[in-house]
């Protein structure tokens, strides 16, 4: 039987590697993507030592920069005329300096929730060719403390905060993977999935390498001792993209024990999920 093609984004560390080990155990060829060769060469050589028939890939991108997204996914298509898996992991809190990519956007903003939609968008063909294909976005309970989205201030220039940012970056990603669910039901695009998961916290470099604050600092490095392990924490994204269970099941968010949750709702509403989706379409048009 033809092995399952997984993409794994943010594969060179954390939660993001553990994914890419335990897909290539179940006999997933796997494609790491990270941003550093010389680290992607790394864990592709740490995976293959412990699994020995892993079949594995490499993918090399900054998903901060959306001409080097569209880059990747041309070189993706030289190699590959379908998909299976798009896990997109990768995502980071930044510092208490707003900074702009040079696509003129917020960055968390960009890699948590504008770069996984024009990936999503880019590799959707490759996904539709697919038997049974499933996109994974990766959230995190932090969207729960979000405030109150300003869509006239998508670039921060009112209000900035690093933990800030990235809890609204997470909570823009539920709404970004409900909609791209939905459009694939009502396209009749039957093969396709779209599911939402969050790790919990996991014992990672996550957040410790970026001075966010010192409160929010210390949160993070006394929140070390409290955390799950990367393998845990790796668990649901493992369970969306090969379980059995979730065949058919889209546009749900799952929880880091594998169960299907609820989202807050606080914020939500299907008009703040259009303009959402209408911003990232703009900012994205060159490049679709």
């Amino acid at each position: 039987m033809e092995k399952k093609i997984v993409l794994v984004t943010g594969a060179t560390d954390g939660i993001g590697k553990e994914t890419a080990k335990g897909l290539a155990k179940k006999g997933y060829k796997v494609i790491v993507h990270g941003r550093n060769e010389k680290k992607a060469k790394a864990v592709i050589r740490e995976i293959q030592t412990e699994v020995k028939d892993a079949d594995l890939d490499m993918l090399l991108c900054d998903l901060l920069v959306f001409k080097d997204i569209k880059r990747m996914t041309d070189e993706f298509y030289q190699k590959y005329d379908h998909l299976d898996v798009l896990i997109n992991n990768a995502g980071a809190v930044f510092s208490k300096e707003r900074i702009l990519t040079v696509d003129g956007e917020e960055r968390t903003f960009q890699l948590n929730v504008f770069s996984p939609f024009l990936l999503t968008k880019l590799l959707l063909p490759a996904l539709k060719k697919s038997k049974s294909a499933r996109i994974i976005v990766e959230s995190s309970a932090a969207h729960s403390s979000a405030r109150k989205p300003d869509f006239s201030d998508m670039k921060c220039e009112k209000v900035y905060g690093a933990q800030s940012n990235y809890n609204l970056s997470k909570l823009y990603a539920i709404w970004m993977a409900q909609h791209f669910a939905r459009l694939l039901k009502d396209d009749k695009i039957n093969n396709v999935t779209c599911n939402i998961t969050h790790p919990g916290a996991a014992a990672t470099t996550f957040g410790q390498l970026e001075k966010k604050g010192f409160i929010v600092d210390l949160i993070y490095k006394i929140g070390l001792k409290f955390m799950v392990t990367p393998e845990e924490g790796a668990r649901s994204e493992i369970y969306l993209a090969s379980s059995p269970e979730v065949e058919g099941v889209s546009g749900k968010y799952f929880s880091n024990k594998c169960k299907e949750d609820q989202p807050k709702q606080k914020y939500y509403s299907k008009q703040n999920e259009q303009k959402l989706w209408d911003y990232c379409e703009k900012i994205t048009k060159a490049y679709l």
